[in-house]
């Protein structure tokens, strides 16, 4: 591929992540690092070019003359190769945010970037122009013992080069060339530290924190289960998911950037990085195919501690530490292409979002299937979450999709007000949660039904609607087949779904719904809608269908194989934040279930 900048920004297809459990950084095609928050995943950027060339800041490494590009992971691990060909030479680039020892976490952040000569001779040029605070905090550059050092506040980073250039300080940059010749290996190395000392590292110490890194990432990938179809994708999305973990709290983000568009020049442009409650239950089934026991645990006890803070009611979203507060702002950065505002935090933390209670209960309940008992502190609350839905459920609300036009009946929510109930009566005559409440969840789930199929089920239309009384659609109704309110033989779910793959579907890509949504613009086809519908198509039967739909999305992934929230599908751009945690935990339900139908069709 050939790098292409145009305007300081890049395709969003042409960026990669890499990430250490804590926080998580976007490298161009081109090599510059684009974003990257510090301390934390979740903190102010310190590069946020893509966002804003301008203001943004970024760590530029790249060629002096023209070239293309070859990338790959490291097989096995979330360490970036990026190989440069010019016409006079070859250079390799090795990326990653280091961990430490066995993994674990200690108190220095680093970005290392390693420079080999393959073939001839390429000049290279390298520019770290750090912007703290999303831009906004002015940076402090002095020297220590010649080693260039950058502060603003508690925060500070160094810029250690070996082989790599004689550093200059000018114009609000640490900047240095070198002429890489075959053979030749130069570093550089970011240590970063907030609220703490900073440590200058050695060359061998950073020598041998990339090679355990490496060692890490690959020990984690040889221990998940899967050999089913499309492996190596299952894979890269476990290792994409990996890097979305906020290991000090076993949260799991979003995604790991804010604001991208998910329409080019619009103001459809969200923070994403927090925890959603509605994705726990992909979240949670995922870990458990893939044998992630500790992250599975870790996860569950950080939602069930986060929505404690909130109990009964929950909350949209948390904060990776736990925190319930996420208000929106706007940032002083021109955004993606001009799509402003730029936001962080997240305003649709403070909706009503009814269809959260089923899915934790849902989550509850895997949980409980997979350990065979839960805490008598988080059965007490599950039992009470359901006392709430049966008086909460009659209620409209802002929907899965997170609409900010006026409260509906959404189709979704109620189904999964359904399933909260279903769970809970479930859960009671397993002798799992305290069942004093179990004659009220069962009037209350079968006034929900009657709900649904009376009022979000269209007689003309034959099928289940976006909303009650509505002749919309909208995919998330999908999740009624996948987390059980229908059996796969249900005949209205069945031409519910037939009717998404009509209306909503083009080519490989699933729109969310039809209707308004109280946001001016339009938006791509959202990824995990078009995994859902193949995951449905292999569950009602139609498995060549559901195959060669996944054999498409599969294709869609960007060159290393990480995924957007959404694709346009007049040009297969990237769209929205990345990588979306949920379209990756989509593909990897869609792909067990497909496997799963495929074993018992005897293929």
């Amino acid at each position: 591929m050939t790098a292409i900048r145009a305007g300081g920004h890049v395709r969003l297809r042409d960026y990669a992540v890499i990430g250490d459990g804590r926080s998580a950084a976007l490298v161009a095609a081109d090599g510059s690092v684009d974003w990257l928050g510090l301390p934390d995943l979740d903190s102010p950027s310190l590069f946020a070019a893509v966002l804003d060339p301008a203001r943004g800041g970024r760590f530029l490494l790249e060629p002096e003359e023209p070239f293309t590009v070859a990338r790959r992971y490291l097989p096995g691990t979330n360490v970036l190769e990026t190989t440069f060909t010019t016409g006079r030479g070859t250079a390799r680039v090795t990326d990653a945010l280091t961990l430490d020892g066995g993994g674990a976490l200690g108190p220095m952040r680093e970005l290392q970037r390693r420079l080999d000569g393959v073939a001839g001779t390429v000049p290279m040029r390298w520019s770290v122009q750090p912007r703290f605070g999303y831009g906004a905090r002015r940076p402090r550059f002095t020297s220590r013992g010649g080693v260039p050092v950058v502060t603003a506040g508690a925060d500070a980073l160094a810029v250690r080069a070996w082989d790599a250039g004689e550093p200059r300080c000018d114009g609000g940059a640490i900047s240095g060339r070198l002429d890489l010749g075959q053979g030749r290996r130069a570093l550089l190395a970011m240590p970063f530290a907030h609220q703490e000392p900073l440590v200058l590292p050695t060359r061998a110490e950073c020598d041998a924190r990339l090679e355990r890194t490496i060692a890490v990432w690959r020990g984690w990938a040889a221990e998940r289960r899967f050999g089913g179809m499309w492996r190596d994708a299952v894979l890269r999305s476990a290792l994409a998911l990996k890097l979305l973990i906020f290991a000090p709290s076993g949260a799991i983000a979003a995604a790991a950037t804010c604001s991208l568009p998910e329409d080019v020049g619009g103001e459809r442009n969200w923070d994403y990085r927090f925890c959603w409650v509605r994705d726990s239950v992909f979240t949670l089934d995922a870990l458990l195919r893939l044998g992630c026991s500790a992250e599975a645990d870790a996860f569950f006890w950080w939602l069930m501690h986060a929505t404690q803070l909130t109990h009964p009611r929950l909350r949209v979203l948390y904060r990776l530490d736990g925190g319930a507060r996420a208000p929106e702002r706007t940032l002083p950065l021109a955004g993606y292409r001009g799509s402003g505002p730029v936001r962080a935090g997240n305003a649709a933390g403070a909706q009503l979002q009814l269809d959260t209670y089923g899915e934790l209960l849902q989550t509850g309940w895997l949980y409980a299937g997979a350990i065979g008992r839960l805490d008598a502190d988080i059965a007490r609350r599950l039992a009470e979450l359901a006392d709430l839905v049966c008086t909460a459920w009659p209620r409209p609300d802002s929907g899965i999709w997170e609409v900010r036009s006026a409260p509906l009946h959404f189709t979704q929510s109620k189904m999964m007000c359904w399933i909260a109930l279903d769970r809970a009566i479930d859960l009671s005559e397993r002798g799992m949660i305290p069942d004093r409440g179990a004659a009220r969840w069962r009037t209350a789930r079968a006034q929900v039904r009657d709900f649904i199929e009376t009022r979000c089920f269209s007689a003309e239309r034959r099928c289940y609607t976006r909303s009650a009384d509505s002749p919309e659609l909208d995919a998330a109704v999908m999740l009624g087949l996948l987390y059980g309110y229908a059996p796969p033989g249900d005949p209205r779910m069945r031409a519910t779904v037939d009717a998404i793959g009509r209306e909503l579907r083009h080519g490989p890509y699933v729109a969310r719904y039809s209707g308004e949504d109280g946001l001016a613009g339009t938006e791509g086809a959202f990824l995990a809608c078009s995994f859902w519908l193949a995951e449905c198509l292999a569950r009602t039967g139609r498995l060549d269908e559901a195959v060669a739909l996944m054999d498409e999305l599969v294709g869609l992934a960007n060159d290393v194989g990480l995924y957007s929230e959404e694709i346009d599908p007049d040009t297969g751009a990237f769209l929205g934040n990345l990588p979306q945690g949920l379209s990756h935990l989509a593909l990897i339900s869609a792909a067990c279930a497909i496997g799963s139908a495929a074993g018992e069709a005897g293929r």
